[in-house]
């Protein structure tokens, strides 16, 4: 099997507001089961951000509780994450996308880093 790189993703979803809250925190937590598992993903960050007013109704919801989460993982089983997103009812809206902007400030941060490195060692100065 060829070697994928594992990417950045952001997956946010809204819970509907009468969900009880215990119930919410155990659905973030199917969530990241499903990011690790079925998918086959490393979770870095997850943001509850609670309660949030919407800019209009969503299935009859003037609000929700919105949740965002950053993971990596190959790509390949994220299938397996938008099919759990829209079998559960209690979600009323989700969206994962990459994160380019993460990915590509971390290779440059990799490149500054072995940049510096190589000039401490000696390696790919100027020549006198």
């Amino acid at each position: 099997m060829a070697y994928v790189k594992e990417r950045i993703y952001e997956s946010m979803f809204i819970i509907a507001p009468n969900v009880p809250e215990e119930e919410r925190e155990n659905l973030v937590e199917r969530v990241k089961k499903i990011i690790e598992e079925r998918v086959k993903g490393k979770i870095e960050k997850v943001e509850r951000m609670g309660m949030r007013k919407f800019a209009y109704e969503i299935k009859k919801f003037s609000e929700g509780d919105y949740t965002v989460i950053y993971f990596r993982c190959d790509g390949q089983n994220l299938q397996e994450l938008e099919n759990f997103y829209r079998v559960t009812p209690e979600i009323i809206r989700w969206q994962t996308f990459r994160r380019f902007d993460l990915e590509k400030k971390e290779r440059k941060a990799q490149r500054e880093k072995a940049a510096a490195e190589a000039v401490e060692t000696g390696e790919g100065g100027s020549e006198a």
